[in-house]
């Protein structure tokens, strides 16, 4: 009688965040995956005996060498410390999000030279490479000038891993993530927070002051598509990945006032009331002066936004 095949082996970096928990939601059910989840703690205990839970830091070679015992197939790399308090504790973040992020590669890259077989690297970069942005549509071959040490790390992060993928040691894909929508209300660190407070605060009918004025222009995704997103990165092939192994996510371009609408058409014209605006300039300068964004190369390898304005609206809240 022939052996089954063993179970492929996922992991996942920051399981129990708001992006990693409706990823684990989603591959929880598949018989086909082993999951290992690493965060520094979990609320909840595992759901099923494929399930393991390691608590720690993904950057300690402990941790990892109780996570890699079975080879990781799969890697989805979620964990990091948020861009406003990277800014503020420079010190955390240049640990989390850069020196931990290049050992939990290096490890995976030694991994690859024993067995031969470069396990997937998904890499949850961030649209804050960029920096500042002028008018002008942002195409996929924008150059990356980052305005703050979180976005400074994410593109070290790029290319380190696209030079460990060039060796052959790695098979990683880069995703550069917009806001994404609606997070938790208690969770902190964020400095586009406002993209999903206006969210619950009209959800539920209450009062909200936004911190950017009503015509400003941010980068939306919901969190459904996201991880749409991130089992598709996972899965495609990348024989034909460009060197940089970097994808610009498509988004929705929406001004405050069209995401407004499009509530006003969901919760009752007499939410929109409930939004006055007080602006922020430092949160305006970074987070709603967007450009329209063209991902054509993205949108043929099989990426996707939400649609529109009420899709999203529908699918965040």
């Amino acid at each position: 009688m022939t052996a089954p095949a063993p179970l492929k082996h996922t992991v996942i970096t920051g399981a129990d965040g708001f992006v990693g928990r409706a990823l684990v939601a989603r591959l929880r059910d598949d018989p086909r995956q082993r999951l290992t989840l690493i965060d520094q703690r979990f609320d909840q205990p595992p759901t099923a005996p494929h399930i393991r839970q390691v608590c720690g830091s993904f950057g300690d070679d402990a941790v990892l060498d109780q996570v890699l015992e079975q080879p990781a197939d799969t890697v989805f790399h979620l964990a990091s410390v948020p861009g406003s308090l990277a800014e503020r504790e420079h010190a955390l973040g240049y640990q989390v999000n850069l020196l931990a992020t290049l050992t939990l590669a290096h490890r995976l890259a030694a991994q690859g030279r024993k067995t031969g077989s470069p396990a997937r690297l998904v890499f949850a970069s961030s649209v804050a490479v960029y920096g500042p942005l002028g008018a002008d549509p942002v195409r996929e071959d924008q150059p990356a000038r980052p305005a703050t040490s979180y976005g400074a790390h994410k593109l070290m992060a790029e290319i380190e891993l696209a030079d460990l993928s060039r060796r052959g040691e790695l098979d990683a894909v880069s995703l550069r993530l917009p806001g994404i929508v609606a997070r938790p209300v208690s969770e902190s660190g964020h400095g586009s927070a406002f993209m999903s407070l206006v969210m619950h605060r009209l959800a539920a009918g209450q009062p909200y002051v936004c911190p950017v004025p009503a015509d400003a222009t941010a980068w939306w995704m919901s969190l459904p598509c996201c991880v749409d997103n991130l089992q598709h990165a996972a899965l495609m092939p990348t024989a034909g990945a460009p060197a940089s192994r970097t994808w610009q996510l498509p988004v929705l371009h929406l001004s405050m006032e069209q995401l407004l609408a499009a509530l006003a058409r969901r919760y009752g014209p007499r939410s929109r009331a409930l939004c006055t605006h007080e602006e922020n300039a430092a949160i305006t300068a970074l987070f709603g002066r967007f450009p329209p964004l063209q991902t054509p190369l993205a949108l043929a390898a099989g990426f996707r936004h939400d649609g529109d304005a009420d899709r999203l609206v529908a699918a965040s809240v």
